[in-house]
C-alpha cells in the first residue's frame, strides 16, 4: 500500500470518528417543542427544491398557536434557509444540515447550526421538525465505510459493480453467447467440445482483463474486498485461473452461488455476503492489535502505552502508528500558573475528582486557571501529522480490542525504534528537582597542576602544546554542564578531581 493511499485511509478513519462523535452529541441534544430541524439533501438533488420546501414550511409554521414554539420553529427554519444560501449546488456526497435551539445541562437555551458534506454519498432525503435531531441516516453511513467489488458471471454474461455502505454502483455489463453442451457432431464431437472449451477459456480471460480495468487504478487495488458470484462454475474457474491478476486474487473475500445473473444476481450476492462485508473492518482492527501484542511477546521494546509514554514517543519522533480507543475518556487541559507559564495536563474524569493536585500551582498551592479544555482524542486527531505518525482508531468489540482498552488504557503506539522510557523518566525527575544554586562550582587552582599533552605516533609527547588544567575546569562546556546538572554522582566526581589536583 502506497503512503498516499495509507494517508487517505487515515484521513477517512478520522472523518468517520468525527461523524461518530457528532452523532453522539446530536443524539443527546433535546429542545423545546418542535424547534429542531434535521435536513438531508441527497447528491444530484437541487438546492432550489429544498429552499422552496422550507419557504412552504415557514408559512405553515406561522399558524402554530404557541407563541414560544412558533418563534423557535420560525427561527430554526430561517437559520436553515441561511445555511442553504451558502451553497450554489448540492455537494457530490450530499448535504446534511442540523439547526435549532437545544437545552444545555444548565437549563439554558443555546442555538446550534451545523452543515457539512458527508465523507461518502448519503442516499437519503429527509426533512423533520422535532424535539430532537434525527441521525439515523448518518449512522447508516458508518455501518460499512469501505468499497467492495462484485463480479457476477454466468453463461449469458457478466456484471461488474461496487458497494459502499448503502450506495450500489454498476460499473460495466457484458453479454456473451457461449456454445452449450450437446451430443451432436458424430466424428466432430471432440472438435466441437474443444471449440466450446476454447470459447469458455477466452471468456474467462476477457473477464480477468476487465476486472483489472475496473478494480485497479494506478497499479493499486481500489476496493477493500472482492466478491465473486455466479450460477455456474465460471466464478471458480476465474478464481483459480492464472489469468486472474494476483493483486485481485488476494482481495477475494467470498465466493457465492446465486440463482440469477445480471442486476438481480448482484442484489442476491450483496445479501448473501452481508455478514462477511461487515466483518472486514473488524478483521483489520484485530490484525493491528495482534501486531501490537506480538511486539510485546517478542520483547522488542518497540511499543508504548499510556498517555504519558505515548506523548514522549511522539515528541521523540519515534511513534509510527498511534492506536487509540475511539471512546477514550481523557481531557486535555491548558492551564496557567500564577507566574503566567502555561501547563498542559491530560486527565481522566476519575483523576479530575480524586487527584486535584494536578490542577494546583506547585508554588502557591492555588488552583491554576483553565485557559482551554478539549478532549485528548480531538487534539490528537488534529496534531498527529506534526509528529510524523499515523492514527488508527479501534473499538472494544473484539477480544483483542477489549484487552487493549482494559489492559493498556486504550492508548498506545507502535514505535520506529526502541525507547527506554524509564531512563527518560529518571532524567525528567532530576530536572524537576534541579536547583539553580547547584551551578556554583568550586574554583580550579590557579597553578597549572595538570597538563594535557597530545601524544605523537612514536610514543613521545609534544611539550609545546601544553594546556593547563585550569582551562579544562574553569569553563565547562554546555553539554558537560547539562550532564553535571543531571547527575549528582558525576558532580561529586568532578569536585573530587579538582580537590586532588590542589593537594598534589
Amino acid at each position: 500500500m502506497s503512503s498516499q493511499q495509507q494517508g487517505n485511509d487515515v484521513e477517512k478513519n478520522i472523518e468517520i470518528w468525527k461523524v461518530k462523535k457528532l452523532i453522539k452529541r446530536l443524539e443527546s441534544a433535546r429542545g423545546n417543542g418542535t424547534s429542531m430541524i434535521s435536513l438531508i439533501i441527497p447528491p444530484k438533488d437541487q438546492i432550489s427544491r429544498a429552499a422552496k420546501m422550507l419557504a412552504e414550511e415557514y408559512g405553515t409554521a406561522s399558524n402554530i398557536k404557541s407563541r414560544v414554539n412558533r418563534l423557535s420553529v420560525l427561527s430554526a427554519i430561517t437559520s436553515t434557509q441561511q445555511r442553504l444560501k451558502l451553497y450554489n449546488k448540492v455537494p457530490p456526497n450530499g448535504l446534511v444540515v442540523y439547526c435549532g435551539e437545544i437545552i444545555t445541562s444548565e437549563g439554558k437555551e443555546r442555538k446550534i447550526n451545523i452543515d457539512f458534506e458527508p465523507f461518502k454519498p448519503i442516499n437519503t432525503s429527509l426533512y423533520l421538525c422535532d424535539n430532537k435531531f434525527h441521525t439515523e441516516a448518518l449512522s447508516e453511513l458508518l455501518e460499512s465505510d469501505s468499497k467492495f467489488g462484485f463480479i457476477i458471471m454466468d453463461g449469458n454474461g457478466a456484471l461488474f459493480g461496487t458497494l459502499s455502505g448503502n450506495t450500489r454502483e454498476i460499473l460495466q455489463r457484458l453479454s456473451v453467447d457461449l456454445p452449450k453442451k450437446h451430443g451432436r457432431g458424430g466424428q466432430s464431437a471432440l472438435r466441437f467440445a474443444r471449440l466450446r472449451e476454447e470459447k469458455r477459456h477466452n471468456y474467462v480471460r476477457k473477464i480477468a482483463e476487465l476486472a483489472v480495468q475496473n478494480y485497479i487504478t494506478n497499479d493499486k487495488v481500489n476496493v477493500a474486498g472482492l466478491v465473486l458470484a455466479g450460477s455456474a462454475d465460471f466464478k471458480n474457474d476465474l478464481n483459480q485461473s492464472d489469468l486472474f491478476d494476483g493483486r485481485l486474487q488476494s482481495k477475494v473475500i467470498k465466493v457465492v452461488d446465486v440463482s440469477y445473473g445480471g442486476e438481480n444476481g448482484f442484489n442476491q450476492a450483496i445479501e448473501l455476503s452481508g455478514e462477511t462485508l461487515s466483518n472486514v473492518k473488524f478483521i483489520q482492527e484485530k490484525k493491528l492489535i495482534s501486531k501490537y501484542f506480538e511486539e510485546i511477546s517478542q520483547d522488542t521494546g518497540k511499543i508504548c502505552y499510556g498517555v504519558e509514554d505515548t506523548l514522549k514517543a511522539m515528541e521523540l519522533g519515534a511513534a509510527e502508528t498511534l492506536i487509540v480507543f475511539e471512546n477514550l475518556d481523557v481531557t486535555r487541559y491548558q492551564l496557567k500558573t500564577s507566574t503566567g507559564d502555561e501547563v498542559i495536563v491530560n486527565a481522566t474524569k476519575a483523576q479530575e475528582i480524586n487527584n486535584r493536585e494536578l490542577f494546583q500551582d506547585k508554588e502557591t498551592g492555588a488552583e491554576m486557571e483553565v485557559i482551554e479544555s478539549t478532549t485528548f482524542i480531538e487534539w490528537l486527531a488534529e496534531s498527529y501529522k506534526d509528529y510524523g505518525a499515523t492514527l488508527e482508531f479501534v473499538s472494544d468489540r473484539s477480544g483483542e480490542g477489549n484487552q487493549f482498552v482494559k489492559g493498556f488504557g486504550g492508548i498506545g503506539a507502535l514505535l520506529r525504534y526502541k525507547v527506554n522510557f524509564e531512563q527518560l523518566a529518571d532524567y525528567s525527575d532530576d530536572d524537576e528537582f534541579y536547583d539553580e544554586s547547584e551551578d556554583e562550582r568550586p574554583e580550579a587552582p590557579s597553578a597549572s597542576v595538570l597538563t594535557a599533552r597530545p601524544v605523537d605516533h612514536e610514543g613521545g609527547s609534544v611539550t609545546e602544546s601544553q594546556a593547563p588544567a585550569k582551562d579544562l575546569f574553569e569553563t565547562p562546556a554546555p553539554s558537560l554542564m547539562k550532564l553535571l546538572r543531571g547527575s549528582s554522582k558525576l558532580r561529586d566526581m568532578f569536585t573530587q578531581t579538582i580537590l586532588v589536583t590542589e593537594m598534589n
